[in-house]
């Protein structure tokens, strides 16, 4: 699976052979050729301006909502830690790095009293992944909070794009190919902390409630079809608790595939096919990934 090409110096840490399973949420999946954490935005943007364009790059955040297959990853994969982990208030924004937790960012908002960003606690991700992929949940999405951001695209280049730029439609962006978020900013509303903290509690208790929380899990599936909850449409095609392996359909919610111990991402990929045909079949439906699989099959 290896690309043969000399790497550019960095300031950051780089691992050869990097195992990605430990750092994704189903913890399958191979190996990384190499696996890049920038010290900072002028590292990354050095580093892919100096780096053969043929050789893949893939950002990493916290590794929710992600098959890696397992073969790994042929090429590098930029994982953003702590300098691109920070969430700063400037009155009614949030200024946020990649790599910001949805927790990061909602539990700053609160300390700052800015409401309206509580929703962003219960998506399993980074500030890139939400940018990306317009993450939403409880009746909010990205789409709805976001100012600009800015991009790091795959020539090194560094720019900034507004809210209308991003070309926002459910679970999806328009957000230029190989271009990784280094930063964000995201607007609220003034609120009371007390009263926005009741928000995250309600939205917390909600997700636990109905989601498998402690389990090894991807989060949501499969994008809801319109006028349809994904789901339901899997509970309708019998798919409750279906197994291909150690890879099973949550009982508990049905739009989460687990890992029960020791699946390949092969088996959870599979499952998730098996579950896209049998859907199919009963309803006529074709469910699309929410889910990025990546990499190569083993």
């Amino acid at each position: 699976m290896s690309v043969a090409v000399t790497l550019p110096n960095v300031r950051g840490a780089m691992t050869a052979d990097a195992p990605l399973a430990p750092l994704v949420w189903f913890k399958s999946g191979g190996a990384a050729q190499w696996l890049f954490e920038p010290a900072d935005a002028a590292d990354l943007s050095a580093f892919l301006a100096d780096l053969d364009p043929a050789v893949p790059v893939m950002p990493l955040g916290l590794g929710s909502n992600l098959i890696v297959r397992d073969g790994g990853w042929p090429g590098v994969v930029v994982r953003l830690g702590k300098a691109f982990s920070f969430a700063t208030a400037q009155g009614s924004e949030l200024a946020c790095g990649g790599g910001t937790s949805g927790i990061l960012v909602s539990s700053n908002a609160r300390d700052a009293g800015v409401a309206g960003l509580e929703f962003l606690r219960s998506i399993p991700g980074t500030v890139g992944g939400f940018v990306r992929m317009n993450g939403g949940a409880y009746g909010r999405e990205t789409a709805d909070v976001l100012v600009s951001c800015v991009v790091v695209l795959r020539d090194g280049a560094v720019a900034t794009l507004t809210l209308d730029q991003l070309g926002y439609r459910y679970r999806h962006s328009a957000l230029p190919e190989g271009a990784i978020v280094v930063e964000a900013t995201f607007v609220g509303t003034p609120g009371d902390a007390a009263v926005i903290q009741a928000e995250m509690d309600r939205i917390a208790a909600a997700r636990e409630a109905s989601q498998p929380l402690r389990s090894k899990t991807g989060g949501s599936t499969f994008k809801n079809p319109d006028g349809h909850k994904a789901w339901v449409l899997i509970d309708a095609a019998g798919c409750r608790g279906l197994r291909i392996g150690d890879a099973q359909v949550s009982e508990k919610h049905c739009n989460f595939l687990l890992n029960l111990g020791a699946a390949s991402s092969a088996d959870i990929e599979a499952l998730g096919e098996e579950v896209r045909a049998r859907v199919k079949a009963t309803s006529g439906i074709e469910l699309e990934w929410e889910i990025q699989r990546v990499g190569v099959s083993a």
